[in-house]
């Protein structure tokens, strides 16, 4: 049998079915693609032998004729704050390093259920409080397959490098403020939040078996080599249909003037580049001003992510029975500075006291902002880059880098979620998209966000801006 080569899970998956290949060879391949590429320290654990049993029962069941699931046999990585039942569920930090799950949340069961093998749990910025990957010892930092040298992003940046680097070809996530379309655009995948929406009305995933931030803003997603690939996994999870492509013709984009401000000059060109095939394409371009936005957003942001894990962490801990472990005992054994330093805040519990305007005013005007201007200008998304610069060098004894934009420095953090961390505190869906490489040969994302409920219809533009984006680049290095 041919050793299957790097693909979308779309064409993995025809490979399998049409017995080009089988689920053993393919596994087989992202084993020794995992172990070529172990110093992009994607994964914190792999378990080969197991995947590879697994392999053997999908490739058993088809040598007998019988039906099998949507994606039997299909390697995937799972990031290592989703349960997985009887598996280390760390969050990277060292507390955790012996903590198995009693149950597999749901997201990951959908697609165990539709025949997706784990081979392993992929790493994360320590807690998944961090946007850059890089971690301290014990836990190692990720390094992006486009150049190592560089971040992949975070916190889901484990998942994101083991599909660039070609090792799987799709993975789950979490994103909380960008955790999963700030690695996707610094590695050149395509990453889904779903909408989370408020109170529970509007959410599309379950919240259940993620080592928690905030129950307001957390939400596990899909992250691929493609947008299709990501409407197929969407599918699976949520039961429904897989989308088809949208027509463009008529469809009004908006263009908020505050996210495409101080850009890096190779993402400003990419980005611009897109917009305007897709002008071409006959999509309109409406500006949009979004007045109020960064105000109401300033207010909500660090006062849920600062104040919900106090409540969250714990429920999360009773769930899986052990109390002995706490949040002050995961607390002191943090290895990264810069999340020590965010939970000194949330230990010392000083944002409490704006938790509840947070909630009450701030969230619900920033909500009606978004919705007013998709309601005002009648928009299908908005479009904007989905991170300012492309991946930054990793500084491996700094915890709090500074980014160069144009020569101007600036706060990583801050720089990094600016465009993404708006959209998820109102709940809306996201869904970043390769746009190219820089001159020097690194990704850039651009992204759309839709009205709560709208996933749908995000996925299905998406796979149309991809198309008319990408055709003939190759999708995985």
């Amino acid at each position: 049998m041919p050793e299957p080569t790097p693909a979308t899970m779309t064409e993995q998956l025809r490979q399998l079915h049409s017995g080009e290949t089988t689920a053993v060879a393919l596994m087989s391949h992202a084993i020794r693609r995992a172990e070529d590429a172990s110093h992009l320290n994607a994964f914190l654990t792999l378990e080969p032998d197991m995947a590879l049993e697994r392999a053997r029962s999908v490739d058993q069941a088809r040598g007998r004729g019988a039906a099998v699931p949507t994606l039997a046999g299909l390697p995937v990585g799972v990031k290592d704050n989703i349960d997985i039942a009887g598996w280390i569920t760390s969050g990277a930090t060292p507390a955790l390093a012996h903590l198995r799950a009693k149950q597999t949340g749901p997201v990951a069961q959908r697609l165990f259920d539709a025949g997706a093998i784990a081979l392993g749990k992929t790493n994360l910025h320590e807690l998944a409080f961090g946007v850059t990957n890089t971690n301290f010892a014990p836990i190692p930092m990720t390094r992006n397959p486009y150049d190592p040298s560089r971040i992949t992003g975070g916190s889901s940046g484990g998942t994101a490098a083991a599909i660039a680097a070609g090792i799987v070809s799709a993975g789950l996530g979490t994103d909380t403020s960008g955790s999963i379309r700030i690695p996707a655009a610094l590695c050149g995948i395509a990453g889904l939040r779903p909408s989370v929406g408020t109170n529970g009305v509007g959410r599309r995933y379950s919240p259940r078996g993620l080592l928690p931030i905030s129950h307001t803003n957390d939400t596990a997603g899909p992250m691929a080599v493609s947008v299709a690939d990501l409407a197929l996994l969407d599918a699976v999870v949520t039961g429904e249909d897989p989308v088809t492509a949208a027509g463009l013709t008529g469809l009004r984009l908006g263009v908020p003037q505050c996210f495409w401000v101080d850009l890096d000059d190779e993402v400003a060109r990419l980005c611009h580049a897109v917009c305007d095939l897709l002008t071409r394409a006959g999509a309109e371009l409406v500006p949009v001003s979004l007045p109020g936005l960064r105000d109401a957003w300033r207010q909500v942001s660090a006062p849920v992510v600062l104040h919900e894990p106090l409540e969250d962490i714990p429920a999360w801990l009773a769930a899986h029975a052990r109390g002995d472990i706490t949040l002050s005992a995961i607390v002191d054994q943090i290895a990264n500075p810069d999340v020590r330093a965010a939970f000194d805040v949330v230990m010392s519990e000083s944002l409490a006291g704006s938790y509840g305007p947070a909630m009450a005013l701030h969230r619900p005007e920033l909500c009606r902002i978004y919705a007013a201007a998709f309601r005002g200008h009648g928009l299908a998304a908005l479009i904007f880059p989905t991170v300012p610069v492309p991946a930054p060098p990793v500084h491996p004894a700094d915890a709090f880098p500074r980014v160069s934009v144009n020569g101007r420095d600036h706060a990583t953090f801050d720089t990094l979620i600016r465009n993404t961390d708006p959209g998820a505190n109102a709940g809306l869906p996201g869904l970043s998209i390769p746009a190219g490489l820089t001159r020097d040969g690194l990704p850039v994302g651009i992204e759309i966000d839709g009205r709560v409920g709208s996933d749908r219809d995000l996925l299905s533009l998406g796979m149309t801006i991809e198309r008319i984006v990408s055709e003939g680049r190759p999708m995985v290095i």
